[in-house]
């Protein structure tokens, strides 16, 4: 496999050239004195290099030895421990934390970036400061001034871990029927007991103490979702001054043994009478953990684009190396047996479809992360609403389509290796395994399909769709006639999704069944125009100066093969979405 290198020349195009984000944090007072591009440039690069040279090299031993557990003690693979406090000591932990209580304040769009390259190196190894970083920002944003100045310092410093606490054995989207308690206690703590499953980093050997954020309910409290609350409840409990005390009463009961990131810890974590510590209102946790959901699921989409361009990197060295058979138009390496298989129409097929849904993916996210900045930071109420509409309309897209993509991209990558593609020692195939859970976790891509067709879309009416459709016909409408080749293209998908839009929400008037049979594949429709949209913009960033650098030559070729090869897609996608859910119940159970 190639070893890992940043694809930070992508990504300064992106950030610089496409979006200008610049110009977006001068526009933000609480980011103008943060950063700049030259500080963002900085900070990409010295991420780079500590995940090319510190965390990539663990990939494959890591998948290989996996994560052990012996009576509750979990031990993490060889170099894990070493190399997550290289990362720690960076500050990356706390890449985007509060500078309030030592976080580096960094916008998402940096983040994301980050989150890119260290997922990219090694997944399972990503999962242990993302977790961390998602608990950090429920308590940033819920807890008491008092547990934020207790733990947020060494939760950011990377000297404790942080996980999140939600599903239990017969609770996993539902969690109105979570069975764990919580009992108020004199000194106003709580004393937590129940069973969670798939806890991500719920016990390992990376840090000192490991933070749980843990749903439960009180005694009292009323039955479904609104019964919630949110608790913090420490493995090893924290003294006054700050030093560690008695261990809590919680402990992990196993660990999974799983399809890919073996060396991510998926613990069974039980809580037996654990002291824990409210975070935001009683009955209120769903509230407090979704903080930080529209975060972790972008994250999530992140986590694919990450493995699909580790994969793309591997397969390009692969084809341009490897050869076999002679060109369709006659042989270009002359002074070889065979031409290296890059020549060939399917490779090419295979590679740019890699390379365009790569690309489009991180200018997405991107797009996605400077949203959240600006729902965050804008002080203009108008431009924060719309940001933040803009974000719940688009995160389900980011999770479900990035994952999506990236499973096709990576099962791709393993194809072009043809029979070494299936061989361990070629790193492809793990790719294809851990990108596999991306669409599994944290809220399957099937309820993402829900989420944005039920609750986004037809929940507000197509109000929060309008932004974004309305958004890309002012670019169309104003772009150079220089861009036809792609805004034509681009406003016919965006007519094709206005008019889809408008059937879901008529038909689901008289039958709700529509929501639910239209919505993965209105998702896709979703994705694909999205992308479009993207791969415009950064057509218009690369035209003109195809000439001075070969990038930008690679960039619109590659959205002359997007629009040409990929967007398509979108018309059979629209076809299954308006032949409606009568097929789907024409047997009865017992039929299947």
């Amino acid at each position: 496999m190639a070893d890992y290198q940043a694809p930070l020349r992508d990504m300064r195009f992106v950030l610089n050239e496409v979006f200008e984000v610049s110009k977006l944090w001068a526009e933000l007072p609480a980011l103008a004195e943060v950063v700049d591009a030259e500080t963002a440039s900085a900070i990409l690069e010295e991420a780079g290099k500590v995940t090319a040279g510190s965390i990539a090299p663990l990939n494959r031993s890591g998948d290989e030895e996996g994560c052990s557990w012996d009576n509750g003690v979990v031990k993490t693979p060889a170099g894990f421990p070493e190399a997550y406090r290289t990362y720690a000591e960076g500050g990356w932990v706390g890449v985007g934390g509060s500078p309030e209580f030592g976080g580096m304040g960094m916008p998402k769009v940096i983040g994301a970036q980050v989150e890119e390259m260290v997922n990219s190196a090694n997944l399972s190894f990503g999962l242990y400061p993302m977790l961390t970083a998602g608990a950090c920002l429920s308590i940033l944003n819920h807890a008491s001034e008092e547990l934020k100045a207790q733990y947020l310092p060494n939760m950011y410093a990377g000297v404790w871990a942080g996980s999140m606490c939600l599903t239990e054995p017969h609770a996993g989207t539902d969690l109105g029927i979570i069975r764990t308690k919580a009992e108020p206690q004199a000194d106003g703590s709580y004393k937590i007991s129940g069973t969670k499953i798939f806890i991500t980093g719920g016990e390992h050997d990376l840090t000192e103490n490991i933070i749980h954020l843990v749903l439960a309910k009180l005694p009292d409290a009323p039955a479904g979702p609104k019964g919630i609350s949110l608790f913090l409840v420490p493995k090893i409990m924290v003294n006054a001054d700050g030093s560690l005390g008695e261990k809590n009463a919680l402990g992990c009961g196993s660990i999974e043994h799983k399809m890919g990131i073996k060396a991510s810890a998926t613990c069974v974590m039980n809580f037996d009478g654990a002291t824990g510590y409210l975070v935001g209102e009683v009955n209120k946790g769903l509230a407090a953990m979704f903080t930080m959901m529209n975060y972790e699921r972008l994250g999530v989409g992140i986590q694919g684009l990450a493995l699909g361009e580790r994969s793309y990197q591997s397969a390009i060295e692969y084809a341009r190396e490897r050869i076999q058979s002679r060109a369709p138009t006659g042989p270009v390496a002359k002074d070889k047996a065979a031409d290296p298989i890059i020549v060939h129409p399917d490779v090419r097929r295979m590679l740019l479809t890699m390379k365009a849904l790569n690309e489009g993916g991180r200018a997405f996210s991107s797009y996605v992360a400077m949203q959240l900045d600006t729902a965050k930071y804008s002080e203009d109420k108008d431009t924060a609403r719309r940001a933040d509409e803009l974000v719940a309309l688009l995160t389900p897209v980011a999770k479900a389509f990035l994952t999506d993509m990236a499973l096709e991209t990576t099962v791709h990558g393993q194809q072009i290796f043809g029979g070494h593609g299936f061989i361990r020692e070629w790193g492809q195939e793990q790719l294809v395994r851990d990108c596999r859970i991306t669409q599994i976790y944290e809220g399957t891509n099937g309820i993402q399909s829900l989420d944005l067709m039920g609750r986004k879309i037809v929940g507000s009416g197509g109000s929060y769709y309008k932004h974004f459709a309305d958004e890309i016909k002012a670019f169309v409408a104003s772009a150079d006639a220089s861009l036809a080749e792609f805004t034509k293209p681009l406003a016919a998908a965006v007519q094709n999704l206005d008019e889809l839009t408008a059937w879901v929400l008529d038909r689901a008037k008289s039958n709700p069944n529509e929501i639910g049979a239209a919505s993965v594949e209105y998702l896709h429709v979703f994705g694909y125009t999205a992308y479009a949209y993207m791969w415009a913009l950064m057509a218009r960033a690369a035209l003109g100066k195809e000439g001075q650098d070969e990038f930008y030559a690679s960039k619109l070729g590659t959205a002359r093969f997007y629009f040409a090869r990929l967007l398509p897609r979108i018309h059979s996608l629209s076809a299954s979405v308006k032949a409606g859910s009568e097929s789907l119940y024409l047997l009865d159970a017992a039929q299947f």
